[in-house]
Order: C-alpha cells, then sequence, then structure tokens
C-alpha cells in the first residue's frame, strides 16, 4: 500500500560519488529556495548501484547503461525514496514502467576536458603514448584522430584518476565539463571542441525522475529549464534509434539558435577506423523528432553490423 506523503517532506535518492551528492545538494537546494520550504524537510539518501561496486571493470563489459540507475529507480518504485537525481547521460532511454523524468535543470557546458598533468592538447601527445579512459565513445574518437595512441581502462573519482595520472598509468585522461564545475575544480577545466569531439548524448544535463504524479511535477516544475529538456529529449530520441548505451561509440549534440534547431550525430566503430556523421536543421518546434530522424538516418547508413 502506498504511503501518503507530503511533497513538503521529500526524500532525494542519489548516488554517493562526490558529483552525484553534488548534483542532489543543487536540486534539494533549489527545492527549497522556489518552494519557500524548511531545509530539514528534504533528506537525501544514497544508494550504491551496480556501477559503484565494479570499479576496476569496463562499463561495458557488465552491463552499460542502467548500471548507475536501476537500484535507484526501484527505489522510486518501492516508495523508498519520492525522487531521484541522475546524470541524463547515465539514464537509459527506456524507464521503467510509471517512471518519467519531469524535470530537467539548465544544463551546464557539454564538452569534456582534457586532462593532464604534462600536456595541453590531445595533438601534443608523444606518438604511441598511453591515454586512459573507461568511455567508449572518447576511446573510439581518439583512435579516429591518434591511431597510434594505447587506450587503458581508467574508473574511479576525479581524485583517483589524477592520482593514477601522477603514477604514470596514463599520461592524460578526460572528464566531463560540466562535473568539474559541479565540484568546483574550475582550474581543471580545459575543454575540446565539439567539433574534436562531440559530447555524449545528454551529457551536462541532470534529470529528476519519479512516479507518474502531477502534484510532483508541479513542485518540480520551477527546476525545469524548458530548452535544456527540449534538447536532452531531442539527443535521446536519437540514441533509442540507435539502440545505444555503453557498449556502443555514439555521440549526439542538440543546439537551439532563435527558433533554429541544429543536430550533430556520430558513430564509431570502437577501433576508430569508421566514422559516420552528419547534420540535421530544422525548426525548434521539431526537435525531438529530427533527433529520431538523424538516429533512423545514421542507423541506416551504418548497417546493422556496424556495431559488430
Amino acid at each position: 500500500m502506498s504511503r501518503d506523503r507530503s511533497l513538503e517532506k521529500l526524500i532525494i535518492g542519489t548516488r554517493g560519488s562526490p558529483l552525484a551528492l553534488a548534483q542532489a545538494n543543487e536540486v534539494k537546494n533549489k527545492l527549497v529556495l522556489s518552494n519557500d520550504i524548511d531545509p530539514e524537510k528534504i533528506k537525501i539518501e544514497i544508494i550504491k548501484t551496480s556501477g559503484d561496486k565494479f570499479l576496476n571493470t569496463s562499463l561495458s563489459k557488465i552491463g552499460g547503461k542502467g548500471l548507475f540507475t536501476k537500484e535507484i529507480q526501484q527505489a522510486i518504485i518501492e516508495e523508498r525514496i519520492d525522487i531521484a537525481v541522475h546524470s541524463m547521460k547515465d539514464v537509459e532511454t527506456e524507464l521503467p514502467e510509471k517512471l518519467v523524468i519531469s524535470t530537467i535543470l539548465k544544463r551546464e557546458d557539454v564538452r569534456d576536458s582534457f586532462i593532464s598533468r604534462k600536456y595541453s592538447s590531445i595533438g601534443e601527445l608523444p606518438l604511441g603514448c598511453i591515454v586512459g579512459t573507461s568511455s567508449l565513445r572518447r576511446k573510439a574518437q581518439l583512435l579516429n584522430q591518434r591511431e597510434d595512441l594505447k587506450i587503458v581502462e581508467f574508473r574511479g573519482n576525479v581524485q583517483k584518476r589524477l592520482e593514477k595520472l601522477d603514477n604514470n598509468v596514463a599520461v592524460a585522461t578526460f572528464l566531463a565539463t560540466a562535473g568539474l564545475n559541479r565540484l568546483g575544480l574550475e582550474e581543471l577545466i580545459n575543454p575540446v571542441s565539439i567539433d574534436e569531439m562531440l559530447p555524449a548524448v545528454a551529457q551536462g544535463a541532470v534529470g529528476i525522475e519519479h512516479l507518474q504524479n502531477e502534484k510532483i511535477e508541479e513542485f518540480l516544475a520551477p527546476l525545469n529549464d524548458v530548452v535544456s529538456k527540449k534538447r536532452v529529449e531531442a539527443e535521446r530520441a536519437f540514441l533509442r534509434e540507435l539502440d545505444g548505451s555503453c557498449r556502443t561509440p555514439i555521440g549526439g549534440l542538440a543546439l537551439k539558435n532563435n527558433e533554429e534547431f541544429k543536430f550533430m550525430g556520430e558513430i564509431i566503430s570502437p577501433n576508430g577506423q569508421q566514422k559516420i556523421n552528419d547534420v540535421w536543421q530544422g525548426d525548434w518546434a521539431l526537435a525531438e523528432e529530427i533527433g529520431r530522424e538523424a538516429g533512423r538516418e545514421i542507423k541506416i547508413r551504418g548497417g546493422k553490423n556496424f556495431f559488430n
């Protein structure tokens, strides 16, 4: 039997990483300000996910997307928490029944940042050097530009990755610029152009998931950024058409310029040898439809064996 919990008392579910907690606290603070309620009435509950339990294994080998959300989504379904705060790039395109993502915060910088103790850009990297990343997208994009590079698995929080650089496990790595901003680590920010590395779908976006409930939607409404939400929906429509997950190197970015819409999308073979990319433009009102069409077109051009 479901509990009748007042929206003035809310439990936010999140992962326990420094970035996830920063995002959850950002949501809490915005809810307190927008609804004029006592901060003590909003609690944050940490939920350990599968992705947090296997830190030395490639995400693509243990299940791809969903590894950072499934346990949290189950907590919503069981009403142990009221809402969940997610990095949208970690969220599968098909949500469990009865769950919705009604709210997307104003989107942060979408770009990747190049992190190195010795070099300032991909172009400066010496021939045959070692770069660390757990992202198949970043790996494929790097190998597409520089087939000489050696890529090693590189997971963990920011501090652990910096320690790996200091211990010469690799000479460079990449982190999302948005995450560095949210953690107050501006000194590490060194953005890579989107022309050089197209970001992951929904990178830089934070979403709020919950059971279908009008009262909760109204409560969250002041936090929703309409433009960010529409951009993320267009990118996720693109990804959905490609059946995309952490196992497939896919980049996608939706942009708005007045009432004009621009979508950039690409798929890359894991070894970086093949890349299919294009740009689609149209009316902002048709953003999601254009994203979906871009996915269909790329999928046809790639052929059913592309990701094999």
